[in-house]
């Protein structure tokens, strides 16, 4: 099973408005191919920090909602290891990313995996290192079921 490495620019759209996030329905796309094991999600374990930031500050009403059906969700978290640490440290001493960014990358590329962002800049920049490819260019597996997203705050 193809391994994917969603970054909280990913999962973040999964949460928030959709009118208001460009590319959610490629993320939401990505959220059911994880729901219908059609991929393996795999996730850093401050995943939750960076979601829970961006929600907790933008949308503190609705905060405690969709952090707990994000957490409900049960995206998987790699383990944090040597192997996985050394490709974070050679990540940021390769290119101007943060360790932040630079963890999600490496969780694909210690597991065999993708790591997929909305982040333009982070794979304009990290596209050399491989395993690393844009939301908008990511590739659907086959039998994916579309839904149309709900139409939150819009």
């Amino acid at each position: 099973m193809n391994v994917v490495v969603p970054d909280a620019s990913v999962i973040l759209k999964w949460a928030l408005p959709s009118c208001d996030e460009p590319d959610a329905d490629r993320a939401l796309l990505l959220r059911n191919a994880i729901r219908d094991d059609l991929v393996r999600a795999l996730v850093p374990s401050l995943w939750l920090y960076e979601v829970g930031n961006t929600v907790a500050r933008r949308f503190p009403t609705h905060a405690g909602a969709w952090l707990s059906a994000l957490v409900k969700f049960g995206l998987e978290e790699a383990p944090i290891s040597p192997r996985w640490l050394a490709q974070v440290l050679d990540l940021t001493a390769c290119y101007p990313v943060s360790f932040y960014d630079a963890a999600y990358h490496a969780t694909a590329l210690v597991h065999g995996g993708v790591f997929v962002t909305a982040d333009e800049r982070y794979t304009g920049t990290a596209q050399p290192h491989g395993a690393v490819v844009n939301l908008r260019d990511w590739t659907p597996p086959r039998g994916i079921r579309k839904e149309t997203p709900p139409k939150q705050g819009c």
